[in-house]
Formats: structure tokens, sequence, C-alpha cells
């Protein structure tokens, strides 16, 4: 910005030009030799010039204040929105720590739509859920149906329902065959988490961190494909665990366990050095070049094949 000393000096600059010009006009006026009508052009010329560069600093100041007008709007209208992003985070965030479950629903709708319209506040959103799923959590017990809960398993029925939807609303934007709710770049961490019956196919994510997570039921990630690390290590895996045509750019399950079922495919890379699978009763699809050496009467070490 143009500091108030630098105006002061243009017009006084311009004002004594513009006069130095009245007097040569007024020294030169009325004589008839054509050279004083030559000079007189000359002089009419730099007043005009005078005048020009007068008005063309005006039209700078002019435009440099509406310049300065706009960034402050710009920026006045972007701290709003700021403002109200904070505000609904703070509120959603709220939510998501009241004892009723379906005020905790309504939290993570609130956060899903924040995020979805502000791409800039999206990791931070996806921490603060991933941070809900890392809180301790115990299963309800599996029930074909049953009458009449007692009340600790019908609260933790709900708080079931909850994480089971806060891990569905991150697949859905972490899927790229959906661009208009695909979120490119995120990370999640999930370590020491407890997931029931995660279904995590035909995502793409920047990083994914499992360690010591437990997966009760199936875990699903077919097809995904995590461009930078993969943290599986102390994991434990409960049901099946299906890994099929799953891309790492790096990957430990070092002291993973396979309780159930589990299929690599034929496509699926990773190093399983340190990873425990029980033998009896299960059936198991390892990477090319695993194999189990036994471990015991049920269980069994992956190793390289020799």
């Amino acid at each position: 910005m143009l500091s108030a000393r630098t105006i002061v000096l243009w017009a006084i600059g311009l004002a004594v030009v513009a006069a130095c010009s009245t007097t040569l006009l007024l020294v030169t006026l009325g004589s008839g030799d054509p050279r004083d009508l030559m000079r007189l052009d000359a002089i009419r010329t730099a007043s005009g010039i005078v005048l020009g560069t007068g008005g063309a600093a005006a039209l700078l100041l002019t435009a440099r204040r509406q310049r300065s007008t706009e960034l402050d709007l710009r920026q006045k209208d972007h701290d709003a929105t700021e403002r109200r992003v904070t505000e609904l985070y703070g509120k959603a965030a709220d939510q998501l720590g009241n004892d009723k479950a379906p005020v905790r629903l309504a939290g993570l709708y609130a956060l899903e739509r924040l995020a979805q319209d502000n791409p800039a506040h999206r990791q931070t959103i996806v921490n603060l859920v991933c941070a809900y799923l890392r809180m301790p959590f115990t299963p309800p017990p599996e029930v074909a149906a049953r009458v009449r809960l007692l009340p600790r398993d019908a609260q933790r029925f709900q708080e079931l329902e909850v994480r089971q939807t806060a891990t569905g609303l991150l697949v859905a934007h972490l899927r790229p065959d959906r661009p208009e709710a695909f979120w490119s770049g995120i990370s999640l961490d999930l370590s020491n988490a407890t997931l029931v019956k995660l279904a995590l196919t035909h995502a793409e994510v920047a990083s994914a961190s499992f360690a010591g997570t437990t997966f009760v039921g199936p875990a699903t990630l077919r097809g995904t494909v995590v461009t930078g690390t993969a943290d599986f290590r102390d994991t434990r895996f409960r049901g099946l665990a299906d890994f099929r045509r799953v891309g790492f750019g790096e990957a430990s399950f070092r002291g993973a366990v396979f309780e159930g079922e589990t299929d690599f495919g034929v496509h699926t890379t990773a190093v399983l050095t340190g990873a425990r699978t029980r033998v009896r009763g299960v059936r198991h699809k390892w990477p090319d070049g695993w194999t189990e050496r036994p471990d015991g009467p049920d269980w069994a070490v992956l190793v390289r094949d020799p």
C-alpha cells in the first residue's frame, strides 16, 4: 500500500509542475512570434501530460482503494466462514460425547455434512471420528433374538449401532468410484480400536494404522488401496480376514493374530513375518512365498517358503 507521505509528495510535485506550466503560459502568451507559439503549444502539451498523469494517479489510487476494500471483505467473509465451521464442529463434537445414542448419531451426520462442504477440514473431522472409534468398547453378546435386554446390553447395542454408523460414513467417502463423495488423501488412525464387521472395500487411503486393533466378525478390505504405510502390528482378527486384491505401499503384520478364515487371494503382496494363525477348522490363503510353521497343537507361525 502507498504510504501517506508518498501520496503527499506526489500531490506537491504535481502542483509545482502545474504552477510552473501556468507561469510559462502567462509569460509567453500574447507574443506574435511563431517561436513563441511553438513554445506555447509545447507548454500546453506538457500541461496535458501533467493533468493526464494526475488523472492516472487518481485512478491508480482509486483502484488500489477498491482492491483493498475487496480484500478486506474477502478476509471478513473467510473469517466468518471459519467461525461458523468452528461453531458447527464444536456443537457436533459435543453431540458425539452425549450419553444418548440418537444424539451421537446426529453428531456424526453433522460432522459428515461439515466435512463434505469444507474439504480443508476433512482430515481433522476424520481424525475426530477415528478418535471416537478408538475409545474402549466391549461388543454386546451375539444373540439371535432377545425379548428383554439388560440395560447394560441395551446400551452396548446402541453404542454398536453408533460405531457401525461411524465406520460406514468413513467408508462411504473413501471410495474413488464415487467421485462426488470421495475424500482424497485421507489417513486413518484406528490403532487399538475394537471394530465390528468392518467392510472397507474398494477404498483408497493415504495411510492406515490398525496397530493393536481387534476385528470382531468379518474384516473385509477387498480391493482397497493404501498408497502409503499400512500398520497391522499386533492386530487380532477374530473372524474372516479378507485381503483379496489389496494394494499396499508398505505393510507390516508383525505380531498379528489370525483366528478365523483368512484370504489374501493371488494378487495381494504382504510381509507376514511374525504373524500367527489358528490352524484347526479354518481355511487360509496366504500370499505367494509364505507358509505355516507349527507352533503348538492349534497354532502356526507364518514364515517364508524355504
